[in-house]
């Protein structure tokens, strides 16, 4: 078997039995969908959806200094997360430029796990292992420790209720719990990436299968399905979340990406990135990069990444993501538009899609908003 053939979940037989599409994604087989895209996007706003997530990268960060490492390695305050809790943040290079996003758990006062994208899961890894020089800390490579499972969607807690005795009710967002799932252990947590409620569920991958099986009997009531990587994509994009290698770039810094917020300059100690970032924030202030927007198309054209966007015949911006919306019924599409032209509602905005300037509503992100 060659180096760079690719590498399969804990679910991989289960997920070919229920006759997926599978696809390659950063160096992962994976399901793209079980049966119609779309259905699978309507189930998850309305019902439930199962994901498998295995191809993601957890990295466990342990020792009395992990916290001080994880706060120099990282732009986010991370030794402010309490016990329980996670935090969305971000790594960067030494430039500004986003290396990653990542959300980071604390699982116990000195232990950390760090939730990477699957691709840039050894980038992450390699960065950590290189800043925890100097620190009192182990940074440990957990991606074949796991298998992690997802289940999003208005009814994902009475389902995940029903295979579990921890307590949902008192779980919030962005915190996670030691449990167990169908009688195994599991790391809950409140956490997704759809718009919807839902948990992700760390698991051995030795129960991975257990666990998927119970959740799809449980929910099978309440209109649960199994759910691909095409419809994660259209509802994260509903919901205005960024996907790197699109929204987020290493020639981008967290304030170019509207995302300047994730930037802790006042914890203590110095962090990697910090003085192109303080540049970055006092240049976004100043003269105001291209604005992450929403457009909504007129017609029915639907734009991809890398298409330009066009006002008066000159190009303001670039798509990073485009997809039919299932919930608004009409193409949809994240870009990077001039400061200008970045007002919801700006007229006279267009997208070039194969020569044709198709007209395009800017709006305001996200999409999408979950009713609480």
């Amino acid at each position: 078997m060659s180096s760079n053939a690719p590498r399969h979940t804990a679910l991989d037989a289960l997920h070919r039995s229920l006759g997926a599409t599978m696809t390659d994604f950063a160096g992962w087989d994976m399901p793209l969908r079980y049966g119609s895209e779309r259905d699978e996007h309507i189930a998850v706003r309305t019902k439930a959806g199962l994901f498998d997530l295995s191809h993601m990268g957890e990295i466990t960060v342990t020792g009395p200094q992990a916290a001080a490492l994880l706060n120099h390695a990282l732009v986010g305050n991370i030794a402010t997360v309490g016990t329980g809790r996670a935090r969305y943040t971000m790594i960067c290079q030494e430039d500004g430029g986003i290396l990653d996003d990542l959300i980071v758990y604390r699982l116990a006062e000195q232990e950390y796990m760090v939730v990477a994208n699957a691709s840039n899961a050894q980038v992450v890894l390699d960065a950590l292992t290189g800043r925890a020089a100097g620190f009192d800390a182990v940074v440990r490579d957990d991606r074949d420790a796991y298998a992690l499972i997802a289940v999003q969607g208005p009814e994902s807690p009475g389902i995940l209720k029903a295979v579990t005795d921890a307590d949902l009710d008192g779980l919030k967002y962005y915190a996670g719990l030691p449990g167990t799932v169908a009688g195994v252990p599991a790391l809950i947590a409140r956490t997704g990436y759809t718009g919807e409620d839902g948990f992700e569920l760390f698991v051995a991958p030795a129960d991975a299968e257990k666990v998927w099986q119970a959740l799809t009997d449980a929910g099978a009531p309440a209109g649960l399905v199994p759910c691909g990587l095409s419809c994660r994509d259209t509802l994260r994009l509903e919901a205005g979340m960024p996907l790197y290698g699109h929204e987020l770039t290493t020639s981008l810094t967290p304030f170019d990406a509207g995302l300047g917020r994730v930037v802790k300059f006042e914890k203590d100690g110095d962090f990697v990135g910090r003085a192109a970032l303080q540049e970055a924030a006092s240049r976004a202030e100043q003269n105001p990069p291209r604005v992450l927007v929403g457009l909504i198309a007129e017609g029915r054209r639907v734009p991809r990444a890398g298409y330009a966007v066009v006002a008066g015949g000159e190009v303001i911006g670039e798509i990073t993501s485009g997809a039919p919306s299932p919930t608004l019924g009409k193409p949809i599409a994240m870009a990077y538009v001039d400061a200008a032209h970045a007002a919801p509602g700006t007229a006279g905005v267009g997208v070039d899609i194969r020569g044709s300037h198709e007209p395009y509503e800017v709006v305001a992100l996200p999409f999408y908003k979950r009713q609480k």
